[in-house]
């Protein structure tokens, strides 16, 4: 099969995309030298361009302060808020978007409403609320932050529910399959790529908070963040934040590079139809679009 002239990428303009994107790269890559050097610098005096003396005093250092059991509770408290928000903001914006709710732009003001207020006041207000209601630090953790990724997962969601197709549930169900088969084997395959930007945002927002796990956490769940802007105001150990500052951005990173990966491998395959593990009726079917058989004939 020959491609059209027109989708192949001619040569000076591949050159300028491959240009831009080494630029990007770059430009996002720049900022993370200096943190790689620090973290193996055992010494660094000015005026020298470069580390002095290397070694891993830093790294042992991070350990000491607390790197790993403050990278497992961001990664925890990240991978349980996006497991809550996620599925949440997809029921919002598949209701506010197919109308099943009255009232959906009160309903979508008041979802983004954490966006609009300031953090700061917001979460001492909730704090409050939560202590009166006796609610434990680690649990009200996790509420408000799961509040506060609720814009961004139902933002996305909304846009992914916008282009949604319904008539491939309605097939389904017509050729015989059970609700938790449309579920499973085809609206979930549909909007997976959704689902990934989503629960990476919603990562994203526990994984980087300060304020909320300050205030509400009491000082009971001591995340990264935390460890990081410690060690940052009092330590005066550049080599040992830098080591915990790396640790900070590579979950991150390598979510989006997994986020990236669902988004290619979904627009490569399309919109899914039914699979095979559907009822036989399904695929013994004959084609669902009568009309364009018959005229055909």
């Amino acid at each position: 099969m020959t491609s059209s002239t027109l989708t192949t990428p001619r040569g000076p303009g591949r050159i300028v995309r491959l240009a831009v994107t080494a630029l990007l790269v770059v430009w996002f890559a720049l900022p993370f030298l200096p943190l790689v050097l620090w973290a193996f610098a055992d010494g660094w005096s000015f005026p020298s361009p470069l580390p002095t003396a290397w070694g891993v005093q830093g790294i042992q250092d991070a350990l000491g302060f607390g790197l790993l059991p403050g990278f497992a509770r961001s990664v925890l408290l990240g991978l349980v808020v996006a497991a809550i928000a996620t599925p949440l903001g997809a029921l919002a914006a598949r209701a506010l978007t197919f109308g099943t709710v009255p009232f959906p732009r009160t309903i979508s003001a008041l979802l983004l409403a954490p966006i609009a207020l300031p953090p700061f006041a917001a979460v001492l207000g909730v704090n409050v609320l939560l202590l009166r209601a006796y609610i434990p630090p680690i649990i009200g953790v996790v509420v408000v932050l799961v509040v506060l990724a609720l814009p961004y997962t139902t933002f996305v969601m909304r846009t992914a529910y916008g282009g949604h197709d319904l008539s491939y549930e309605e097939e389904a169900r017509l050729l015989g399959a059970a609700p938790a088969q449309v579920l499973r084997r085809v609206h979930l395959p549909m909007i997976a790529p959704a689902l990934a930007r989503a629960a990476f945002l919603a990562f994203l927002v526990a994984w980087s908070d300060y304020i909320v796990t300050v205030i509400v956490g009491g000082g009971e769940l001591v995340t990264l963040p935390l460890i990081v802007a410690g060690a940052a105001a009092g330590l005066g150990n550049d080599a040992a934040v830098a080591v915990m500052s790396l640790g900070a951005v590579i979950p991150p990173v390598l979510l989006l590079l997994a986020v990236l990966a669902v988004g290619g491998s979904g627009r490569a395959t399309g919109k899914r139809r039914p699979s095979s593990d559907l009822p036989n009726t399904i695929s013994a079917a004959p084609s669902p679009h009568p009309t364009t058989s018959g005229a055909s004939a």
